[in-house]
């Protein structure tokens, strides 16, 4: 009816789709109305993709009618039902179903997969005319991704830069939807960019730790653990105190005052921590445009992702996150000089950071605080430079560590030059023996992790 638009939607197509085959009141019902039980959906969903793209000129009326209806119901009441019914929603699926069939394959465990392929193509065309429709009523909306599970949260003023458009996409009680923001200005694009690599940086260290990290761009440029969190920002501010200007600050422990102390006397951004003393609330009142927030463990671990995503030109990129626990039991001592305590301490502290600076990354520490980090350089050496300079005359006994190998020994020798007494690293150049013999002729430790830490 309706000149061909409602075709489908009628009890003798859904009945014969969603009827369950060992229910005796869904049998009696299928007798009674004289429904077939249907065993097999196949659906090619009008071509609303094709028909809108590379069309700027395409009017409402005519994208209209490429929305499908019954299909996509046909569709989900047969993936519904996948316990009974086989769904196919592309012709590319067709032959592999009638080898399925022919072989006796075509079981539940392969239903609950063409189930999964259909709502899949559900999502992926919703979102299509979602798009579509959101790029010709509001910019702002046009932005959103196809990542179902993230909602609109909030329009931001502008993106990297005031002439970015963006918005923040969400899941509503995850990450930092859930903090709570208790002053400050509201959350800006590169605020929320930076305060995910400094709490990336400081789930690295135990929370019984107290740790702070200082990010400014999203690399950290000071990190430090100490017996208390007023000590720990002192030593972590005072890694790099130019490049923490403007910078972000994360804690693993409640700011008391004399923590605020500290964090009122340099111009930050903002300050995430799992909670503020009253004394710290006050003390922080008088920095009203500093944005301070609160994020629970539990907020944090609902955010937990097995998928990092991100886009590229036509498309995306789907990994699972770096964030498997660093620890020094798998590594392997490669030099004649066999690392103490303090300095396998060191080295680890070093690797939990190293990890989480942009490639090519070195980073100096010395008794759990880092001294220099070189960060996004396109040759190792260069970061090894800019690291060495900034930890000056404190490299002497401090260890450095490197996010990839080292295809040659000049970054040792220079790092030796320095006072430097350990270097960790992935391993797994072809010259590693130049590195390691480098070591061994200048007296430092070198232990092989056999894990690099690329961060791009």
């Amino acid at each position: 009816m309706l000149g061909g638009r409602v075709k489908t939607l009628h009890p003798h197509i859904h009945g014969g789709i969603l009827a369950e085959r060992n229910n005796p009141g869904h049998l009696n019902d299928l007798q009674t109305r004289q429904i077939q039980p249907i065993d097999l959906v196949v659906v090619n969903l009008y071509p609303f993709e094709a028909t809108t793209a590379d069309n700027p000129g395409l009017k409402w009326k005519e994208a209209a009618e490429v929305i499908d209806i019954g299909g996509p119901a046909m569709l989900r009441a047969a993936a519904k039902n996948h316990e009974r019914v086989s769904v196919l929603t592309a012709p590319s699926q067709y032959d592999t179903f009638l080898q399925a069939l022919a072989r006796g394959d075509a079981g539940v465990a392969y239903r609950r997969q063409l189930a999964l392929a259909a709502f899949r193509h559900s999502v992926r065309y919703d979102t299509a005319i979602s798009r579509w429709m959101a790029a010709r009523l509001d910019e702002q909306e046009a932005l959103e991704l196809a990542v179902p599970h993230h909602q609109h949260h909030q329009r931001l003023r502008y993106g990297e830069n005031p002439h970015q458009q963006a918005s923040w996409h969400a899941e509503p009680r995850a990450g930092w939807a859930a903090a709570q923001q208790l002053q400050g200005k509201q959350l800006s694009f590169n605020n929320l960019l930076d305060l995910d690599a400094a709490q990336a940086t400081l789930r690295e260290f135990p929370e019984h730790e107290p740790t702070a990290v200082v990010v400014k761009h999203s690399n950290p440029c000071g990190v430090a653990t100490c017996a208390d969190p007023a000590t720990a920002l002192e030593r972590a501010l005072a890694a790099d105190s130019t490049s923490a200007f403007g910078g972000i600050v994360a804690l693993n422990q409640a700011v008391d005052a004399n923590t605020a102390r500290q964090l009122s006397s340099i111009f930050l951004e903002c300050v995430v921590a799992p909670a503020f003393t009253a004394a710290a609330r006050d003390l922080l009142a008088t920095k009203p445009n500093l944005r301070l927030l609160t994020l629970s463990a539990e907020a944090a671990a609902a955010a937990a992702s097995r998928q990092q995503i991100r886009t590229v030109m036509g498309g995306l990129l789907v990994q699972e996150p770096d964030d498997q626990p660093a620890t020094h039991r798998s590594w392997r001592v490669i030099s004649k000089v066999k690392p103490s305590a303090a300095q396998l301490s060191d080295l680890l502290c070093a690797w939990r950071v190293v990890r989480h600076v942009r490639s090519n990354a070195i980073v100096v520490a010395k008794a759990g605080q880092t001294l220099g980090i070189g960060a996004g350089q396109m040759n190792r050496v260069g970061a090894a430079s800019i690291a060495l300079a900034a930890a000056g005359e404190q490299a002497r006994g401090a260890v450095l560590a490197s996010d990839g190998f080292f295809p040659f020994d000049d970054t040792v020798r220079m790092a030796a030059a320095h006072g430097i007494c350990g270097v960790v690293q992935p391993g797994g150049s072809r010259r590693d023996a130049d590195s390691v013999a480098a070591c061994d002729e200048l007296g430092l430790v070198m232990v092989f992790t056999d894990r690099r830490h690329f961060l791009h």
